[in-house]
């Protein structure tokens, strides 16, 4: 039986319990769908299988001070370093602030950490971190014994759970979300919406994303009114193993571990390309990749870990030596090729450290959100923190009030509001990935806003619902990658290879009204 839910009495009358709806089913959904139980009637919408998140395809860790040797503090730090001059010093302080406690919920829902010999919580080091702080599960399957903890609770709570089912739009009245309407048509209402839907990383042909994250939180609060904020910023993660078919995610833990960068004449490049070398911040050794790739002609590098034990790497790394051994790869004999893929949305729906969107009644967490903790370049392992330390204070929020959070500086307006649709998704991703991918350009970033421009909508409801929001959010990545006229963080323009301080700011974009 689930937890019992609140109810307030008025004179002889029971006030009915808030109602809370959540769309998505990673870390964030789920945790936000559980606590809200405690108190409300919960629903929660996937339009995929609960296990299909990019929550369970997590392999590194999740990163956080909790021994005496590291601090929050230290953890901010090393979060701004990375962040490229575009973190928000509040929200980074409250990610790491809030670390620890979201490590003991995790702990609590059943999530069991790989431990030392002396049976302590075991910690990993992974890029731009400066001391060991990344939690691991499973040696390098830590998203899917944290997904399957979630999913096992989520069995077990007061909580009225849709999978399957595909949200098309959110419902607003008098400037308030209301609820949400879906591919059957229907209109579900709630006092509260929460979106959880994940990142775009599949809105690219070359990614380590399911094919489910396609963006559609941005689109639908785009659609809504709220303000997105920083959205050019993809990160391409450096290590995806290069082999036909979908990207395979390579993990950070590897060069943590010891691996190192060949380049086509088996020379160690990062070493040349940053002092931490292949520790670097993930924006720093994709582009030192791509640079190398193009200096050579090659479509990959190489990685290297068969110096380590290969015992020891087939008991640390399990999932990496059997997926890249299934890709004809192994890991313990030597150098594999790798190459970067889309991995990571560091913009998103606009949010204040509590969940807030700028719409009444909306709230966002984990990747669909743009809370400024990650600023132009995420650090590795701050994905999971991220999702279950805001999730948490989204349904701390919800409970105090419902007040919109202001809009945190000057919005500017998309007034040809695209209603288009790509009409593949196969049009779509091979369009992103060859005008709005790791290297971008003004000609190729016109192209691609000029290609999504003739794309039409659709006169019914399409076969694939999400494709239309998933066309919007591509729009939006192109056209704020167009007005960013720098290179910073995840964001590589040809044109404009260098930071520009007047660029030292966030991108904040709102359907203009008509």
């Amino acid at each position: 039986m689930g937890p019992r839910r609140a109810r307030s009495h008025v004179g002889n009358h029971l006030t009915p319990p808030m109602r809370v709806l959540v769309i998505g089913s990673g870390l964030a959904g789920i945790n936000a769908a559980l606590l809200a139980s405690e108190f409300a009637a919960v629903t929660l919408i996937s339009k995929s299988p609960l296990q299909q998140t990019n929550t369970q395809r997590a392999q590194g860790g999740i990163a956080a001070a909790i021994t005496a040797l590291d601090d929050p503090q230290i953890h901010a730090r090393d979060t701004i370093r990375a962040g490229d001059g575009l973190c928000d010093p509040e929200a980074v302080r409250t990610l790491t602030t809030d670390g620890p406690a979201a490590i003991e919920r995790l702990l609590q829902l059943g999530v069991d950490f790989d431990r030392d010999g002396q049976g302590q919580l075991a910690l990993a080091t992974e890029g731009a971190h400066s001391t060991a702080r990344v939690l691991h599960a499973g040696g390098d399957q830590t998203g899917l014994h944290i997904q399957s903890a979630l999913v096992d609770r989520l069995s077990e709570a007061d909580v009225d759970v849709h999978t399957e089912l595909a949200v098309t739009d959110l419902a607003i009245e008098a400037g308030r979300c209301v609820g949400v309407v879906t591919d059957q048509r229907e209109t579900i209402l709630a006092d509260a919406v929460v979106l959880a839907t994940g990142g775009a990383g599949a809105l690219y042909q070359t990614t380590t994303n399911p094919a489910n994250a396609t963006g559609d939180g941005v689109a639908l609060a785009f659609r809504a009114g709220a303000v997105v904020r920083d959205v050019e910023f993809v990160q391409f993660h450096p290590t995806a193993l290069a082999s036909d078919g979908n990207a395979f995610l390579i993990s950070e833990a590897l060069r943590g571990d010891g691996a190192v960068l060949l380049d086509a004449a088996g020379d160690r490049f990062m070493t040349r390309a940053h002092p931490d070398a292949e520790l670097a911040p993930r924006s720093v050794v994709a582009r030192a990749i791509t640079e190398t790739m193009r200096r050579d002609g090659t479509e990959h590098v190489m990685l290297d870990i068969s110096h380590r034990d290969a015992a020891y790497l087939r008991q640390r790394f399990p999932g990496v030596y059997r997926g890249a051994l299934e890709r004809g790869h192994d890991i313990t004999a030597g150098p594999i090729p790798i190459a970067p893929a889309a991995h990571y949305h560091m913009g998103g729906v606009y949010t204040d450290i509590d969940g807030r969107t700028t719409v009444r009644g909306l709230y966002a967490a984990g990747e669909c959100a743009s809370t400024g903790a990650h600023g132009a370049n995420r650090v590795a392992s701050n994905s999971l923190l991220e999702a279950a330390v805001f999730s948490t204070r989204v349904v701390t929020a919800i409970q105090r009030d419902d007040r919109p959070a202001p809009p945190p500086g000057e919005v500017r307006s998309l007034r040809s509001y695209p209603s288009g649709s790509a009409p593949s998704w196969q049009t779509l991703r091979r369009a992103m990935n060859e005008l709005v991918g790791i290297t971008r350009t003004a000609g190729d970033l016109r192209t691609a806003l000029d290609r999504f421009d003739e794309w039409r909508e659709p006169d019914d409801l399409p076969a694939e619902p999400s494709l239309p929001l998933a066309t919007l959010t591509a729009r939006l990545i192109a056209e704020a990658a167009l007005q960013r006229t720098e290179t910073r963080g995840a964001h590589l323009r040809l044109d404009f290879p260098d930071a520009d301080c007047a660029w030292q700011r966030h991108s904040l974009w709102q359907m203009a009204v008509e």
